[in-house]
């Protein structure tokens, strides 16, 4: 068997810094799962920019992030915070709503707020909200996509509060992420392997075997993202 060539060991490299942001990926879905599953937990919607999401009061690799987390929508501000890369990106596509766009939340106990957005501004990170109105949603996230120097802010007030959807409650339309992510990385990197010059393509086919068995075990057994991420923050300068 050939020695790895320096090309064959950059690429080695460049696999396993995918993998790891793939194993972040799969890990935060997968950990998901059981927060998903919470029934009592409210869930945003906002169709224009595909967002389904459930809302958690404990962290933010957990999703949405209600903070703090006792307000109640119609009794006091809510303020809702949601990453905008990685760790399931819930808030990639914010900077897309525009005055007059409209989002939901089912909220169990309270029902189904219907929110127009009413204002968008974009601060420094260090900033201080102050939020106010009982009717309001703040939903806030990074920018630009990749850094932490700014802040997206959207405010939503509210419009009509109807019958809460308990079909949306139950719904997980993320529950097969993890595995979906887990076979992308399998097929593509097979597929890399057998197309690699023949004497070095064994390694590179350990290499991509090696990741995706630790991609599906870590569909059923995952480990907090952050855990992972706090190592490879560096690679893209923040979150």
């Amino acid at each position: 068997m050939d020695k790895p060539s320096i090309a064959t060991i950059v690429v080695i490299i460049c696999l396993l810094i995918i993998g790891l942001y793939a194993m972040g990926e799969v890990n935060y879905f997968s950990s998901k799962i059981i927060v998903e599953k919470n029934t009592d937990s409210p869930t945003i919607m906002i169709p224009s920019i595909g967002v389904q999401e459930k809302i958690n009061n404990k962290s933010l690799s957990q999703g949405v992030l209600s903070d703090p987390g006792e307000n109640i929508p119609t009794e006091s501000p809510v303020i809702l915070y949601g990453h905008r890369t990685l760790q399931g990106s819930p808030f990639l596509r914010l900077n897309e709503l525009k005055m007059g766009d409209t989002f939901l939340i089912e909220w169990p106990n309270i029902g189904e707020l219907n929110y127009s957005v009413t204002n968008t501004t974009i601060v420094p990170a260090e900033h201080e909200l102050e939020a106010d109105g009982k009717n309001s949603v703040y939903l806030i996230t990074c920018d630009p996509i990749g850094s932490t120097e700014n802040r997206i802010i959207v405010q939503g007030d509210l419009i009509d509060t109807n019958p809460i959807d308990t079909e949306i409650i139950k719904n997980n339309p993320q529950e097969h992420n993890a595995l979906i992510i887990s076979a992308i990385f399998l097929i593509i990197g097979g597929i890399f392997s057998f197309v690699y010059p023949k004497e070095n393509r064994i390694y590179i086919l350990a290499t991509v075997l090696i990741i995706s068995a630790v991609l599906f075990y870590c569909c059923i057994n995952p480990i907090p993202s952050e855990l992972i991420y706090d190592k490879i923050i560096f690679l893209n300068g923040g979150l």
